[in-house]
């Protein structure tokens, strides 16, 4: 059952009882995580007309930690860079998206995620059970270079899907240029080149108008609170 309630996927068709206890319990969580693929996100995809899911998002962080990685600050190991961004959103799959702008949702989301962590992972052979967790722990607090990394990656993928969608979440009520650098910070704590690469990006797109500036809201609320 998932914090909702809902049944484990593999009860719409159980695996074979036969099955060896291990091999049975890891096919069941990564049947339940094809729901990931159903998570959206906010951001726009450049190639289609349609949000981006949670399973997109993780490939496409993966795929920049090992493009990216030789512009860390710190050495990272690519490999366990890569583990920390394939597991990291996992829990939305019970917790669901927390827009990186809805200040609201993001009161609960820890609580949330908590939660969901514990009853995903729990799903896996303990040993298992034990690293996803640990990986996903680790991503969260941030405390590693793998994992600083790893979410520079998290604040640098969504911002070029928005350069190419001319704005895209960045025109969400009460956002302006300000709010935008600040939770794209981690970035730079990561890397002074992508951190760089992303001011570029960013003040060329509040020059085109494509982010608000500071003073023009838009909608005449007060500009959402850095995170």
């Amino acid at each position: 059952m998932n914090l909702a309630g809902d049944p484990l996927l593999t009860e719409r068709n159980p695996l074979p009882a036969t099955l060896d206890p291990r091999i049975a319990a890891q096919l069941t969580f990564l049947i339940e995580v094809d729901r990931l693929k159903t998570v959206l996100r906010q951001s726009p995809l450049v190639a289609a007309q349609r949000r981006e899911n949670d399973a997109e998002h993780s490939w496409h962080l993966a795929l920049m930690v090992i493009l990216l990685a030789e512009h860390a600050d710190e050495p990272v190991d690519v490999g366990h860079t890569v583990k920390l961004v394939v597991v990291h959103d996992l829990v939305e799959i019970y917790a669901g998206d927390t827009p990186l702008y809805d200040d609201v949702g993001a009161r609960t989301q820890e609580e949330r995620e908590r939660a969901a962590a514990d009853l995903l992972f729990g799903l896996l052979p303990a040993g298992q059970a034990r690293e996803l967790r640990a990986l996903w722990d680790e991503f969260e607090a941030r405390e590693t270079p793998e994992s600083r990394f790893a979410k520079a990656m998290d604040r640098l993928e969504p911002l070029l899907l928005n350069w190419m969608a001319r704005g895209g979440t960045w025109q969400t009520p009460g956002v302006t240029a300000d709010v935008v650098r600040a939770r794209k910070a981690h970035i730079g704590a990561a890397s002074a080149v992508l951190g760089e690469t992303a001011r570029i990006i960013l003040d060329e797109g509040e020059r085109r108008g494509w982010v608000r500036s500071p003073e023009h809201t838009g909608d005449g609320r007060p500009a959402a609170p850095p995170a």
